[in-house]
């Protein structure tokens, strides 16, 4: 099921490849995140010293008042992949134009895991041929219903 996703990625990116992740979270953001709360907009992945960590996602703390004085809800998170898959990811994503984004968290069974994607960023001109498309599917979908 489905926690939270980032709803623009699959248009302001073209999505090459997924992979799933475990990430290393505090009680209160485990909380938070089956409470659908977070934001993985503008987050990226990075890798230093064979290890991935996941920058800029907003995770609050479930209760405000029982958060420790010095939570960061910006804060740096371990994601928990294999030495493969960050090898892979690493060596693909220090080709020209490719970053590693989230697209969702979700459960799966007690855990919660995070889905990355190696994407490539679309062009203004990608992103308008997407929505023409998309208004042109609407509009006959529209007379079909007519």
């Amino acid at each position: 099921m489905t926690l939270v996703s980032h709803k623009r990625a699959s248009f302001d990116f073209e999505i090459l490849d997924t992979f799933e992740a475990g990430i290393s979270l505090l009680g209160t953001e485990v909380k938070s995140v089956r409470n659908h709360q977070g934001k993985l907009e503008g987050s990226h992945v990075v890798i230093r010293g064979g290890e991935a960590f996941l920058l800029g996602v907003s995770i609050p703390a479930f209760q405000k008042a029982n958060a420790p004085k010095d939570y960061d809800p910006e804060r740096t998170r371990k994601l928990l992949l294999s030495k493969k898959e960050i090898d892979l990811l690493d060596q693909k994503s220090n080709q020209a134009g490719l970053t590693i984004v989230p697209t969702k968290l979700y459960n799966a069974g007690r855990n919660i895991k995070v889905e990355i994607a190696l994407v490539r960023g679309k062009k203004k001109h990608d992103k308008r041929e997407v929505i023409k498309k998309r208004d042109t599917e609407r509009d006959i979908a529209r007379s079909l219903k007519m």
